[in-house]
C-alpha cells in the first residue's frame, strides 16, 4: 500500500464516522460533510491503486 491508499481509506473511515454521527444527531451539515469526505476518501484510495499498478506494469 502507498501513501495515497492509506490517507485515502483513513479519510473514507473519518468521513463514514462523520456521516452517522450527523444522523444519529439530526445535524445536515455534518451528514453531508462526512459524505463529502467520504467520497474524497475513496478518490484518494483510487488514485493510490492505479499508482501502483501503473509502477507494478514498469517492473
Amino acid at each position: 500500500m502507498n501513501k495515497n491508499q492509506v490517507k485515502g481509506h483513513a479519510s473514507e473511515a473519518k468521513g463514514k464516522i462523520k456521516e452517522v454521527v450527523g444522523k444519529v444527531t439530526g445535524d445536515k451539515a455534518m451528514e453531508y460533510e462526512g459524505k463529502v469526505e467520504k467520497q474524497g476518501g475513496k478518490v484518494e484510495a483510487k488514485y493510490g491503486d492505479i499508482k501502483s499498478d501503473i509502477k507494478k506494469a514498469k517492473k
